[in-house]
């Protein structure tokens, strides 16, 4: 009993001696918080207005916002993992991981929601392994699963239509209603412009559960590639098959149908399709 009384009490002072360490990581990520908040209430302010009134000095300031958000997620996703490196036998890292969890690839979560760390029980983990387990769902390696659904005309197609019959397939789950999505598209309509001939089929998913809204968005945003849709909202079958969470989303098919990566966008995307299409 007394030896079991010892070692508590010794787990506890490495604890307090670790626990020393992170304040400048804390203070550190104090900091990135702030910074974040004010990025957001200029955001908030450009919120409230009609982007096609936006004057030349506010489309510059919007950019400029947009360039330190992005430069600020880098710095926080560094920081995130420098303290589990440093701290992965502790407590400490679990209230900040959960910060960077949708800015990391596969391997990476995996990594982070290992059991054999010190943080892995905490409770500020849930969402963490959450995330991961859906992720596991379209993990890279896997063999497709197939999706029913009906199109914009009203017939029932089958992801297994196009999935490995000897394209590279693309599958982009988005909705109408979805403001990230809709940023992204372009990007997804370059991509189709530039690989279509090259091997690359585009099958979208949408999470919408008001076909003209879904139609509408899909002539406004020129997306030519075929879609599929069974007009459920966040009740898609699309979403327990695949672990859908968030979107937008994708899942790349090789030509044998299985899942070469997931969650490709901006640059990444054409990156990676140039690299797998060889162009």
């Amino acid at each position: 009993m007394r030896k079991i009384f010892l070692m508590t009490l010794l787990a506890a002072a490495a604890w307090t001696a670790k626990a020393q360490d992170t304040k400048p990581y804390e203070q550190k990520m104090s900091r990135i918080e702030a910074q974040y908040k004010t990025l957001e209430a200029d955001f908030k302010a450009f919120g409230k207005k009609d982007p096609t009134t936006f004057t030349d000095a506010e489309k510059a300031r919007m950019n400029e916002i947009m360039v330190k958000a992005d430069s600020l997620d880098k710095v926080q996703k560094a920081t995130v993992l420098e303290i589990v490196e440093k701290f992965r036998n502790t407590r400490f890292p679990a209230k900040y991981v959960a910060d960077i969890m949708y800015d990391v690839e596969y391997d990476q979560l995996k990594a982070l929601c290992d059991p054999k760390t010190g943080y892995y029980n905490e409770p500020e983990m849930t969402k963490v392994k959450q995330l991961f387990d859906s992720y596991k769902l379209r993990q890279p390696g896997s063999l497709y699963k197939d999706l029913t659904m009906d199109d914009l005309n009203g017939k029932q197609v089958k992801l297994s239509q196009w999935a490995g019959k000897g394209k590279y397939v693309l599958v982009d789950f988005w909705a109408s209603w979805c403001g990230p999505c809709r940023a992204e598209m372009p990007n997804v309509v370059e991509a189709y412009k530039r690989f279509k001939d090259k091997g690359l089929e585009i099958i979208g998913v949408s999470f919408d559960s008001n076909k003209l809204q879904w139609s509408a968005a899909v002539e406004k945003l020129g997306m030519t590639w075929p879609q599929m849709s069974d007009l459920k909202g966040w009740q898609s079958a699309a979403g327990a098959v695949y672990g859908i969470r968030s979107i937008p989303s994708n899942i790349l098919l090789d030509p044998e149908g299985r899942i070469v990566a997931m969650d490709l966008r901006e640059a990444k995307l054409l990156d990676v399709l140039a690299e797998k299409l060889k162009q």
